[in-house]
């Protein structure tokens, strides 16, 4: 089928649970690493793990620079299990009869690697910013993505940051912000429904 809606979704705090403030207090909780510090450290090397200049295991190494005690296998395995599908994942199945389904996140593909052997049958394109050396909000990622539409007229993106959606707009696609009570869920069947009910009505 030519000219499907394009439906662009984020993974992090959309399809999989963001792993960040659960995994940090786990580290204060098994190896006593002080949540607060440990995330504002994070941060600080955040844009270079997203971007793969960092690579996964550099990542392990840096976080044993400044907690010796802790034990990055262990660390890792947390962190990963960490990481809880979110109620979009039900939904993929159905969104992709009527849409062609493309992933856009911020994350390391290694982790994310669980979850996305079960969603890769759903979807058309997965982006992944330490895979291609880009991060959102830079627009060169959201270009990336665009390249595999085969149509640019019915594109609607979904985040759970503000920030990630201003890109997305000025490329002319529709955005939608996911809210934690996973409301959104809803708000995408209308707007995909309407889509094709327009669609059809003009064919």
């Amino acid at each position: 089928m030519t000219d499907r809606p394009q439906l662009v979704l984020d993974v992090a705090g959309v399809i999989i649970s963001n792993f960040s403030s659960r995994f940090f207090r786990m580290l204060d909780l098994e190896f006593g690493v002080a949540y607060s510090e440990v995330r504002d450290r994070f941060m600080s090397i955040r844009q270079e793990l997203w971007t793969g200049r960092l690579g996964e295991a550099g990542f392990w190494n840096w976080l044993q620079t400044h907690y010796p005690n802790l034990k990055a296998d262990q660390a890792r395995n947390a962190l990963i299990q960490s990481l809880e599908t979110l109620p979009a994942t039900e939904c993929l199945q159905n969104w992709s009869r009527i849409a062609d389904i493309h992933l856009l996140s911020n994350h390391c593909r290694e982790w994310l690697n669980p979850h996305l052997a079960v969603i890769e049958p759903f979807v058309r394109s997965i982006t992944i910013s330490n895979q291609v050396g880009l991060c959102k909000p830079d627009i060169r990622i959201y270009e990336l993505v665009q390249s595999h539409f085969d149509g640019n007229t019915r594109i609607l993106y979904v985040d759970d940051q503000e920030k990630n959606l201003i890109p997305a707009l000025e490329l002319g696609w529709r955005t939608l912000l996911a809210d934690r009570e996973h409301h959104w869920l809803d708000r995408v069947e209308f707007l995909m429904n309407s889509q094709i009910d327009c669609n059809e009505r003009n064919g």
